[in-house]
């Protein structure tokens, strides 16, 4: 049985939550890095962590809007 027949969902908008959820996971994850880096005075990390969070974030946006013209066919 495929996931479109196990979920009623098509696999575009499956993979597409699925890409959404992963990266908003990271983007909260990269949150405690932040402030482990931050706490160790080691602020390239934590630099470097907040970027990894921005580009997470901007790919969740991008799903969404990919999922949304899917959704609306």
């Amino acid at each position: 049985m495929s996931i479109e027949e196990k979920t009623r969902t098509s696999n575009p908008a499956y993979d597409l939550v699925s890409v959404i959820y992963h990266a908003l996971q990271g983007a909260e994850t990269y949150d405690r890095y932040t402030a482990d880096a931050e706490q160790r005075d080691d602020r390239e990390l934590a630099d470097f962590f907040r970027e990894t969070q921005n580009r997470n974030c901007e790919i969740a946006e991008q799903a969404k809007a990919l999922l949304r013209d899917r959704l609306e066919v």
